[in-house]
């Protein structure tokens, strides 16, 4: 890449940009699809997390990363099930030639060819606080990333990994003061409708919750929806 002040231009909107989103799931769309924009060679893109050691393709701009990460799940290596499961060491991985014999990813690199994959490139999404996946890209031709590419890449997941985790807990304070509203909202019905104080209302809400193994957040929807508890 050689206009790297330009891409410094692009990166500093994108970071504003990424701050305007309005959800989680805008955000992913708009850092795969950016990497699609200012990463040299990058067909299509798209994040990978694992959860419980299973993965799920979040934002894919192609059903080949969709294909890619669930044959990466499927046969358990790769290089962004690598980057999205490792937290120390290497942060990022790169598959120069899928025509070329990979002896680190044996079962994937030969799958991976079927699916018309030329070259990839992994980076771990990640922050002081915790990792949350990996940024992948993908390319249909061999040998399409440089190291100037790898640079970009690097720098792309490193502003996306902060917009992720920020538009992350953002999400999770909105629905913890949702939440929070629908349980008061609750309690008013039982107090009007049995003559309870508060702190009644709220035992009956959390009892039937224990007892029905039911989270409380969704007694107090019910509750809300009904006019009381059954």
């Amino acid at each position: 890449m050689e206009d790297w002040r330009g891409f410094a231009e692009q990166m500093a909107r994108l970071a504003r940009d990424l701050l305007a989103q309005e959800s989680v799931n805008g955000t992913l769309e708009r850092i795969s699809s950016s990497a699609t924009e200012l990463v040299e060679g990058c067909d299509a893109a798209g994040i990978l997390i694992l959860r419980g050691g299973r993965v799920r393709s979040l934002a894919p701009t192609d059903q080949v990363v969709a294909d890619s990460d669930e044959l990466q799940g499927r046969v358990g290596e790769g290089p962004c099930f690598d980057a999205a499961r490792t937290s120390r060491g290497q942060r990022q991985f790169r598959i120069a030639d899928f025509t070329r014999e990979a002896r680190r990813w044996p079962k994937y690199v030969p799958e991976a060819r079927k699916l018309g994959l030329g070259s990839m490139m992994g980076f771990l999404l990640f922050t002081e606080d915790e990792d949350l996946g990996a940024l992948n890209l993908y390319s249909f031709r061999p040998g399409a990333f440089t190291e100037a590419s790898e640079t970009a890449g690097w720098l792309l997941a490193s502003h996306a990994a902060v917009a992720f985790s920020s538009a992350r807990t953002h999400a999770q304070l909105e629905q913890a003061i949702d939440t929070r509203h629908t349980i008061g909202e609750a309690m008013g019905i039982l107090m009007g409708r049995h003559r309870l104080t508060e702190d009644q209302a709220f035992a009956a809400l959390r009892r039937y919750s224990q007892d029905h193994n039911v989270k409380l957040r969704e007694v107090a929807r019910r509750v809300c929806e009904k006019g009381g508890l059954a």
